[in-house]
């Protein structure tokens, strides 16, 4: 009867054991998964570093392109600049703004914003040396625009001026500046 309970008793231990044989096992595999889900939360933070220091960085240069175009000339008048985008002009100081479109003869646009606190577009335009011509009975009749020559005794194409969009009724030496509109210069023929 003792061989019968010893075998009881060895067969309960080696079930014991064997029972926390495999809570360690367990243990020990729940750690291991616990350490890759820590390596891969711990990539995934780096990686998320490295976008965010990526994306500073290209915000960083964008700011620096920025203050470069708002950038002026040492003077203080006739403050040149381009915008961010590169394709606009800043001419000048004043308390009124316009933009300035001139249209060349290939459709090629140049674009300004002009600051002046002169009265009329053709006394800010001139001004700035953008535009030239003569006197004539109607005012001035411009024949370079931005250094770009259109004469109508030599090719039939003239300098059209333009008000927000529309052709104007007045010369540009008669046009008064008004805040915030828009002129162009159009080669036509």
């Amino acid at each position: 009867m003792k061989t019968t309970q010893n075998r009881k008793v060895n067969k309960w231990l080696l079930s014991l054991m064997l029972v926390v044989a495999m809570a360690f096992t367990a243990v020990g595999c729940g750690n291991k998964q616990e350490d890759a889900n820590v390596q891969t939360q711990t990539q995934v933070q780096e990686d998320a570093a490295g976008q965010t220091e990526e994306t500073t960085a290209q915000a960083e240069e964008a700011e620096d392109a920025e203050t470069e175009a708002e950038t002026t000339d040492d003077a203080g008048t006739d403050a040149e600049a381009s915008s961010a985008a590169g394709d606009v002009t800043v001419l000048g100081e004043g308390q009124m703004a316009f933009t300035f479109t001139v249209v060349d003869a290939d459709g090629n646009e140049t674009y300004f914003e002009i600051h002046t606190d002169k009265e009329t577009v053709g006394d800010a335009l001139l001004e700035h040396e953008l535009i030239a011509g003569e006197e004539g009975d109607y005012g001035l009749y411009v024949k370079t625009v931005n250094g770009i020559t259109a004469d109508y005794d030599v090719d039939q194409s003239y300098w059209a001026f333009y008000i927000n969009d529309e052709y104007a009724q007045t010369g540009v030496d008669a046009t008064n500046v008004e805040d915030g509109a828009a002129y162009a210069f159009k080669v036509e023929k």
